[in-house]
Parts: structure tokens; sequence; C-alpha cells
């Protein structure tokens, strides 16, 4: 059987998801996954990230990771979705990549895609849970599989306990409050059982 192909697309303005996304590639490819890890196109102008120095360090830092593209859902068996909140949903430009995705969704390629999500915010109750279920409802519509986590590992109640993806708080240096790294890294491996059973069942 081939190894199963994981995309997993991110959004970050001063990098928390992108080190999400990182972990989730490590993951991923220690079971044995082809990944890709991609941006979606970013939607702010340069004036709102020039007023933030480490939102522009960050873009400047990531300008090699390659943008997402409705070929990437094509290729992708599984895909980990990292986005940080905006008032309790998903950010503008995650939701416009999917948006984008109308094409694929009417021909039925999205249909039983694997995919799972992880999320961040400046606080611990700053909608991390919100942001995740907001994605995956936008998955049901595209007839994907969702692997959430559960608490199918105790790495999950050390990252905090988050079901449905791992989530994390940035604290006001920049830096990662919770310990997540274990369980992102979890996440990705059981996505890629998951993709791997689905796969392989309709071969």
């Amino acid at each position: 059987m081939s190894n199963v192909k994981l995309a997993v697309i991110y959004y970050s303005s001063t990098g928390t998801n992108y080190e999400l996304a990182k972990w989730a590639e490590e993951g991923a490819k220690e079971n044995g996954a082809e990944v890709k890890v991609l941006k979606v196109p970013e939607l702010a102008p340069d004036a709102a990230i020039d007023s933030n120095p480490a939102w522009r360090a960050h873009v400047d830092a990531t300008k090699d990771v390659p943008e997402a593209t409705s070929d990437d859902i094509e290729w992708a068996d599984a895909i980990i979705f990292s986005v940080p909140t905006r008032f309790g949903n998903m950010a503008a430009q995650m939701k416009q990549f999917l948006d984008q995705q109308g094409g694929l969704w009417a021909n039925g390629a999205t249909v039983n895609k694997v995919v799972s999500a992880m999320s961040s915010a400046s606080n611990p109750h700053g909608g991390q849970e919100a942001t995740i279920l907001s994605l995956y409802t936008s998955m049901m519509h595209w007839g994907a599989v969702i692997a959430a986590p559960g608490y199918s590992d105790p790495v999950i109640f050390g990252a905090g306990g988050n079901p449905y993806g791992t989530s994390v708080t940035q604290g006001q240096d920049g830096g990662m409050v919770e310990d997540v790294e274990a369980a992102v890294k979890h996440q990705a491996k059981r996505t890629v059982d998951v993709a791997t059973w689905v796969k392989n069942g309709n071969q």
C-alpha cells in the first residue's frame, strides 16, 4: 500500500500556528506519511503587517513556504489545518481558502478526505474550541472524515485536554504557554492512522 499523503495547511500571523504545523509534519513523517506544509495566502495589507514587528518578521521568515492550492487538496489523502482564532472563528485567510474550494466540492473531490484541526488564541479561553468546530462544520459539508484526537492518549491532558484538536495559548511574550508538542505529534499520527484505514478500505 502506498503511504498516506498529508497536507498540513496553516495560517499564522506571528508564528504559533506555523510551529504547530511543523510539529504535525514531524509526527506524520514518523508515522510514514508523505507530507507537505503549506500556508494559505495572506489577505492583510502591508500597512497592517508592518504595524506589528512580529507579524512582519514571520511573513518574511516564511516567504519560501509554498501556498496551498486546490491541487494540494486533491493530492492529499489527509489534511491537518492549523489556524488562530478570530472572535471565535477561524481567521479570514483560512476561511477564504476553504471558500475557494467550491469546484472541488462540486466534483466530489473532498469526499472522504481525512481531516483534523488545531488552533491558538492569546488566552486560555479565547475561542480555540469554537474555531476548530467552525472549521469542522465546513468539513462536514465536504463529506470529509474528521479525525479528532478525543482522549486517545494521555498527552492530550498534558496539553490542556482539548478533545477537538490541539489548542494552545500564545503568551504576551509571543511564546506558547502550554507544552503541546507531544499532543500535536500524537494528533498527526492519529490522523495518518485514520487516513490509512480509509485509504486501504478504498483500494
